[in-house]
This record gives structure tokens, C-alpha cells and sequence, in this order.
């Protein structure tokens, strides 16, 4: 009789997608691609709290709810369901954050956000921000889970990433484990990169 709150999330072909709920914009029709699947199953107000999740499930999608792949990107790591944005989480099959994030030459910028409540704080410099890709984009994918073992109680930074057709997706940068909760561990190359922006940023705005 225990209330479970899902996460918005759907699984085809074995990755795991999580709802974009805050950096998507409008999606047309003509923006749809391939159809790469159907949810078969919903979890809200019928699975248990030990339900182990498997192809076809969503947590809040009827069933019969088609999946499109996003004009642009790869299905791999942006698919459309019901007319919602849907972005990848976990994918046993990347190896680098590269093959996990289908970002490459689609990015406009990078900036900071309040830990607090998410709000803009101000942006990466124009090369800070090409420098952050370059360096993010190699690093080897190693999924939450190992992350997770090393921040545990750490404080996050919050990064957001721009993307060139106008939607974006948050990032949260862990310094002391110099780790990345999209599952990879950075450089120190990156850790100097970000750090100095964080600083220079807060310091233009007066935190």
C-alpha cells in the first residue's frame, strides 16, 4: 500500500531515458524521426517498489505510447514519447560520455546555476565553453553508480549545457571527486577549467 514516486522516465533497447523537463522546447511533428519503440508497460499505479525495470516500461506513458527518435540527434541519446523530450540517463553500450551524449558541434554554451534553487548565475566565456566540450566529450562513461560511491554527501556544482536549437540539460559537477553525475570522472585539465569559471562568474556576480 506504499506510494511510490516514479521518476519520468521510459526504457527501449536497453537505455535508460529520463524526462527533460526543464531545458526542452515545443516539438512539431516534422521534428519526429524513426519510430524506435512502444511503451508496453506503465509503472505508476501498477508496479511494486521492487519491480525491476525492463524494455517497453515508463513510468508515467500508456501503454501503446509510440517512440520517435529527434530529428538531429542520435535515438541513442534523444528519443520523443507523447510529445515530451526524453533524454539519455544510463546506455551499457557508450563508452565515452561522446557515445553517451550525441552533443557534438550542437552546443552553444555553458553556464553556472544556483545549487540552491537552479536559477542562472552567469555563462562560461565563449572559449571556456568549446574547452569544457573538448574535454568532456573523451572521457570514459562509466554510469552513475560508480560515481555515486565516490560523492557521496558531496556538494554539487550545477552546470547547464545550451544547445544550439534552444533546449539545454543540466549537469551537476562534484570537485572533490572531480566527477560528473551523467557517470565519468574528469580531468584536471576540466576541474581547473571549471573551478576558474565558477570563480570568475560568482565573482562578477557579486557571490
Amino acid at each position: 500500500m506504499a506510494i511510490i514516486e516514479w521518476v519520468d522516465f521510459l526504457m527501449i533497447n536497453n537505455i535508460n531515458y529520463s524526462h527533460n523537463y526543464d531545458g526542452a522546447i515545443a516539438i512539431t511533428a516534422d521534428q519526429l524521426g524513426d519510430k524506435v519503440g512502444e511503451v508496453s508497460y506503465m509503472l505508476n499505479g501498477h508496479a511494486c517498489t521492487d519491480h525491476v525495470s525492463k524494455n517497453g516500461d515508463a513510468a508515467f506513458l500508456p501503454i501503446g505510447t509510440e517512440v520517435y527518435g529527434l530529428k538531429g540527434y542520435n535515438s541513442e541519446y534523444r528519443v520523443v514519447a507523447n510529445n515530451k523530450l526524453y533524454e539519455v540517463k544510463e546506455n551499457p553500450n557508450a563508452e565515452t560520455m561522446g557515445e553517451l551524449m550525441d552533443i557534438e558541434g550542437k552546443v552553444e554554451k555553458v553556464s553556472l546555476e544556483s545549487g540552491i534553487d537552479g536559477s542562472p548565475i552567469g555563462d562560461f566565456s565563449e572559449e571556456a565553453s568549446s574547452e569544457f566540450i573538448a574535454e568532456l566529450l573523451p572521457l570514459p562513461y562509466v554510469g552513475f553508480n560508480k560515481v555515486y560511491e565516490k560523492i557521496k554527501h558531496q556538494y554539487g556544482i550545477f552546470l547547464r549545457v545550451h544547445l544550439q536549437d534552444g533546449t539545454s540539460f543540466r549537469m551537476v559537477y562534484y570537485s572533490e571527486a572531480n566527477a560528473f553525475s551523467a557517470g565519468a570522472f574528469g580531468t584536471e585539465k576540466l576541474k581547473l577549467l571549471i573551478m576558474s569559471q565558477r570563480e570568475q562568474i560568482k565573482s562578477a556576480a557579486g557571490l
